[in-house]
């Protein structure tokens, strides 16, 4: 019964996925009649940007609930609250993103070298899946606190005492994680629409799918050898585009084609490139 609960899993998540690429798509359609073509269009382009760097994200939380051994059933719990978590912090990120670009237009330059920054250190990828170590906080808390092994519950009260469990410890590292990642997705977003529904929006769609999409692809993540190339590429252009908004104007269909094309590049070499490491 086990070996067939894995592939009716993967089959609901590719439904789920699915749905949630139909539920953005058509949230695109309803914003053409408000924002017109032009404005429906730069929340696609946002929309691509994020789902591209939420390629990564995914490969992260791999990585955490490998270091935690968070079994495959308990996941999608952690990334459930996970994503509620994100939800709040990226409004919160817009909204103090955009309310810098208003008031100081050097945040522009400083948000498209940080873009650049964050490009480069994607080509010098630092996590490997088989050196996953505790990160420092982690052993700085398990001291401070007793933590519980148990995975069925974020907190257990054991002896009489309340302890958090192996299980928030994951969940805080998810929260975490997304809060670095926003660091970079948020200004690469605002390069795109400087309009707050529609960065807000592109930003949610993209983390509303996440939970599915980590269970569709989890299995086949470590194939994508290529992935952050794609995205470092991504990125600079971001940067780029950010950089020389006042002097070049990349329109969001131009930034739609380019940032599809490349992460289309990216995965396509990707496959291709594990199918030649196969077959030989």
């Amino acid at each position: 019964m086990l070996h067939l609960a894995v592939p009716d899993t993967r089959r609901k998540a590719m439904w789920a996925t699915g749905m949630w690429l139909g539920a953005a798509l058509g949230l695109a359609v309803l914003l053409s009649r408000r924002y017109q073509v032009a404005g429906a269009t730069q929340y696609l382009a946002g929309y691509a940007l994020e789902q591209a760097m939420s390629l990564d994200n995914l490969f992260v939380f791999l990585l955490l609930f490998r270091l935690f051994r968070i079994p495959e059933g308990k996941q999608p719990r952690v990334l459930y609250w996970g994503v509620a978590g994100a939800i709040v912090l990226r409004g919160s990120f817009i909204a103090g993103g955009v309310g810098l670009l208003n008031r100081f237009h050097w945040v522009e330059y400083a948000f498209g070298a940080a873009l650049l920054v964050a490009a480069v250190r994607l080509l010098k990828p630092s996590v490997e899946t088989d050196t996953v170590r505790a990160p420092g906080w982690l052993k700085w808390l398990t001291r401070w606190r007793p933590i519980s092994e148990n995975q069925d519950h974020f907190f257990v009260v054991e002896d009489g005492q309340r302890m958090a469990t192996v299980l928030m410890l994951a969940l805080v590292a998810v929260e975490l994680t997304d809060v670095v990642f926003a660091l970079d997705s948020i200004p690469a977003v605002l390069s795109i629409t400087r309009q707050p529904f529609l960065a807000y929006a592109s930003n949610i769609m993209a983390v509303m799918g996440l939970r599915s999409l980590y269970v569709l692809l989890a299995a086949g993540l470590s194939k994508l050898k290529f992935l952050h190339f794609g995205l470092a590429a991504v990125l600079g252009f971001a940067a780029v585009k950010m950089l020389l908004a006042d002097w070049v104007e990349i329109g969001p269909v131009v930034s739609l084609e380019v940032i599809a094309g490349l992460m289309a590049v990216t995965v396509g070499v990707s496959l291709v490139a594990g199918r030649k490491t196969a077959a030989g």
